[in-house]
């Protein structure tokens, strides 16, 4: 019995030191560990962004961990979220760095 917009998906994009620190690997390592799905890649104007959908109280963590903490070596300025929504089910089904 799934409940309405019972996911929450959303859009990001890490800016400061966050590529060639392995930003990437250590973002998919963190959403599989918090069982969420989506996608993460490095862009041409040298930030990260990518897509993460899962439970809500999931995405919060996950949300918090782009802002503040990222890969070790990584030096995150700011995040931001341009789109977040519910949804009724998870459009991907794991969580992939996308070259």
């Amino acid at each position: 019995m799934a409940t309405r917009g019972k996911y929450l998906s959303v859009d990001y994009e890490v800016f400061g030191k966050v590529q060639g620190v392995f930003f990437r690997k250590h973002t998919q390592k963190k959403a599989k560990e918090l069982g969420l799905v989506g996608w993460v890649k490095n862009t041409a104007s040298g930030t990260v962004v990518g897509q993460v959908q899962g439970l809500p109280d999931k995405v919060s963590v996950m949300k918090n961990w782009l802002q503040k903490v990222g890969s070790p070596k990584s030096k995150i300025e700011r995040c931001v979220f341009p789109k977040e929504e519910t949804v009724e089910k998870m459009t991907h089904k794991s969580f992939k760095v996308v070259e």
